[in-house]
């Protein structure tokens, strides 16, 4: 995107959005000047803390793509991501259908630019559907993909990287509580989540990096720890290697040593009702 666009009436370029600023941790293009300046600020806080934050993005875009293509290779036909984010290569839908034609997908944004680009892209592809929904409203998001999917089969549930931007605990939990409860046995949950290593990080930048996402769509970002993840998967079947930095979750033939992870980065985990 450039500077010279016309914007659309609802979309103010002027506020840094999480979407655009995480697509251009990947490396994209779709985003104003707004996002690139947020973006590279916290870049260069992370590097001050110890963590790469472009390492983080990519971490937990692979872990995304190892996890669903596991779960589609597991039998798992039906997959429904939420806060899906601009769309790039490797999309859950890409990534399930390779593995299984007939998977069907639904991907939930509330972000005006993320829609536009995801019905452009899903145009063609009647198994995959996007809906205009806020993580906030889980029930909204289960009536709208029940128009498309099938909650009598299992489903596999994906929240990547999308939680750490809500700051209430009481709301992430109900808002879990809420996605699972249609789940039944044999479907999934996928999460992933920012954390910074224990007693290992400068607050007073820290800080500075949730000022940031203040002044975002976010509105707000938190760190979180790996019994928080343990404790949204409750009475599931966690799987191996459960919850760990998502560059280690069954990426055993990865030679890059993501040294850059050291003190922070993304925890991930795969969970299966039974």
């Amino acid at each position: 995107m450039t500077g010279d666009e016309q914007f659309p009436a609802h979309i103010d370029p002027t506020v840094p959005s999480v979407a655009r600023m995480y697509d251009y941790y990947l490396g994209g293009k779709d985003s104003f000047p707004a996002d690139r300046e947020a973006a590279e600020q916290v870049i260069a806080l992370g590097r001050e803390l110890g963590s790469d934050i472009r390492e983080s993005a990519a971490a937990n875009r692979a872990f995304l793509i190892r996890g669903v293509r596991h779960l589609a290779r597991s039998g798992v036909r039906q997959f429904l991501d939420l806060g899906t984010g601009l769309p790039t290569q490797d999309n859950v839908h890409q990534v399930a259908q390779r593995v299984t034609p007939e998977a069907k997908v639904v991907y939930s944004d509330n972000d005006p630019i993320v829609l536009t680009h995801a019905r452009a892209l899903l145009a063609d592809n009647p198994s995959t559907v996007i809906v205009d929904a806020d993580v906030r409203e889980p029930e909204a998001i289960l009536e709208a993909a029940a128009g498309h999917l099938d909650f009598t089969r299992p489903v596999a549930v994906v929240i990547a990287a999308v939680l750490h931007f809500l700051h209430d605990d009481a709301e992430v939990a109900r808002i879990i509580e809420a996605l699972r409860r249609p789940l039944v046995p044999g479907s999934y949950l996928m999460i992933s989540h920012g954390y910074a290593e224990p007693g290992r990080t400068d607050h007073r930048k820290a800080e500075q990096v949730r000022g940031i996402y203040r002044s975002s769509t976010a509105g707000m970002l938190a760190w979180r720890d790996r019994e928080s993840l343990l404790g949204w998967f409750a009475g599931l079947d966690v799987l191996d290697p459960g919850v760990v930095p998502v560059q280690r979750w069954r990426n055993e033939d990865d030679p890059y040593d993501w040294t850059g992870l050291a003190r922070g980065g993304v925890l991930g985990g795969v969970a299966r009702v039974p």
